[in-house]
């Protein structure tokens, strides 16, 4: 697994899954902008990747936002386990603090095993949230609010995507999944 498969990986599941889909109405822009960055993350320990998520945090709210708009940490090499990378969101939002940038940026949490509270594993809408590699992605707030702006009704969000899962079912899920790593190891 080269630094360069996993952004491949990951860029095809933005392609395919994330706009493809709809499931973030904002993504396209970004992507189509090259506004968005992508960073692997050869941490192997919590205490490895708390620091880069330090230093991309830090990179990110210095970015011009016409370059940076939005950063992709993938971690493919720690927190395979989603209980143990959702107990790191928390570390996460700690490093935001710390570096008082609450209200600056935040942070999403994408992982191939994301799992909804009150959902079993294999509810399809977990997919929404399910990235090929466990995923910090890191967010201006003030891209969210004007991103917000343009969408009317932002709220609407989250349950259009869950309909748009449960429509896909695991087997169209599957298929798309097959999708992004074809377009990646064509890449």
């Amino acid at each position: 697994m080269t630094p360069e498969l996993v952004i491949a990986e990951t860029r095809a599941w933005v392609d395919r899954a994330v706009i493809g889909l709809n499931l973030c109405p904002f993504a396209k822009a970004v992507q189509s902008k090259r506004q968005l960055r992508y960073v692997v993350s050869e941490a192997t320990d919590t205490d490895a990747l708390q620091a880069q998520l330090f230093d991309e945090l830090e990179h990110l709210a210095q970015a011009d936002p016409d370059v940076t708009d939005t950063t992709l940490l993938i971690h493919p090499l720690v927190l395979q386990d989603f209980g143990d990378y959702n107990a790191f969101l928390d570390v996460a939002d700690a490093t935001l603090a710390a570096l008082k940038l609450d209200g600056i940026l935040q942070i999403a949490s994408f992982h191939p095993q994301y799992q909804f509270a009150d959902t079993e594993f294999d509810d399809i809408t977990n997919a929404t949230n399910r990235s090929p590699y466990p995923t910090l992605h890191l967010i201006r707030e003030s891209s969210i609010d004007r991103a917000v702006a343009a969408f009317p009704e932002a709220e609407s969000i989250f349950e259009t995507n869950l309909a748009t899962m449960e429509r896909l079912g695991p087997e169209g899920w599957a298929a798309l999944q097959r999708q992004c790593k074809d377009d990646a190891n064509s890449a």
